[in-house]
């Protein structure tokens, strides 16, 4: 098993970066995720917690000697499931593969809370593991590929979250300048 973790700031309040978060799609540095579909979202009447759940659509190649042996396509699709406490200021986020499961798992977990100066903490982890026990070499070359791409896909996230939440934020701080 890999693990992956990452953690900072955004500069922006938490309330920005929620009301961001469901924006963060479509945007040009996270080319591999192409639909977002909302399956189901729920308000609980007592807490106020938003529940949301949603099917990524993603489109990234899988290692071409999975596709060769097993079959596959660049098609993929991660199941996330977010949770929004607007009266403790948190919001976590956990998804998963569903493509690609027989072979690997990747579980994610994100957490956004409010920092000091108006910012918004970002923490991240992952559990990647492969699923082919009886071929070890397999298993550790895929499970490398997959922390890889995991990686290059959370830089791309966390360079395409902060375009949009500046271009979210600053126009209308720019209207209300101009007003």
């Amino acid at each position: 098993m890999h693990y992956f973790s990452q953690l900072f700031n955004y500069e922006h309040p938490w309330s920005h970066v929620v009301i961001g978060m469901w924006h963060k799609y479509p945007n040009p540095h996270c080319t591999h995720v192409v639909t977002v579909d909302v399956v189901d979202r729920s308000i609980d009447s007592r807490t106020g917690i938003i529940r949301t759940e949603r099917i990524l659509g993603c489109k990234q190649k899988a290692p071409a000697w999975i596709v060769r042996f097993f079959g596959g396509s660049e098609d993929a699709f991660v199941r996330e499931i977010s949770f929004v406490n607007p009266a403790t200021q948190e919001a976590t986020i956990t998804s998963v593969n569903l493509s690609l499961s027989q072979f690997a798992t990747c579980y994610e977990s994100i957490k956004y809370a409010p920092a000091p100066n108006g910012h918004t903490s970002f923490s991240q982890t992952a559990e990647i593991q492969a699923r082919m026990a009886l071929w070890r070499s397999a298993a550790d070359k895929l499970e490398g590929w997959l922390v890889q791409r995991f990686e290059q896909n959370a830089h791309l996230g966390k360079v395409g979250f902060s375009d949009v939440l500046r271009s979210m934020w600053e126009a209308k701080e720019q209207q209300h300048a101009h007003s």
